[in-house]
């Protein structure tokens, strides 16, 4: 599914909302360890590309996660924002926080190889490891 449309969301507590001018309508599911640190189990997210705009700013705090990418929360309520590609400045953010969840499809998922047994979701989705999650999506080394 390639067709981005104009999304809309806000932490739990509202201190925090955003627009996403280009966000992708598919949902994807990474299963690596830190997203599952981070939120206690998957992150169920969509591509927010790089337009997105925040009210409540000041209420966002960033953690430094990796060489290239960071999270960001709200500092009041705790709500995770977004994952932010460094380089790029490309938003991946989490599904739940969006006001118009009915327009999305959850088609892909990520580092599979790091799933645990505990859990299986039943949708039919395009899977890819972790190394062929980099091989697609990781831009090329100088």
């Amino acid at each position: 599914m390639s067709d981005r449309i104009e999304g809309k969301g806000s932490c739990l507590c509202g201190a925090t909302s955003f627009v996403a001018k280009s966000m992708d309508r598919s949902v994807g599911a990474c299963h690596c360890t830190m997203c599952r640190k981070w939120g206690g189990g998957p992150l169920m997210a969509v591509d927010c590309g790089t337009e997105v705009s925040f009210e409540g700013d000041d209420n966002v705090s960033v953690f430094d996660s990796s060489e290239w990418a960071e999270r960001g929360f709200c500092r009041k309520c705790g709500t995770h924002l977004f994952y932010r590609l460094k380089d790029a400045r490309q938003y991946i953010m989490p599904a739940g926080i969006l006001d118009e969840q009915d327009r999305l499809v959850f088609d892909h998922q990520v580092f599979i190889d790091e799933k645990p047994s505990y859990y299986c979701f039943s949708n039919e989705t395009e899977n890819m490891t972790g190394a062929e999650m980099f091989a697609k999506y990781a831009p090329p080394s100088e």
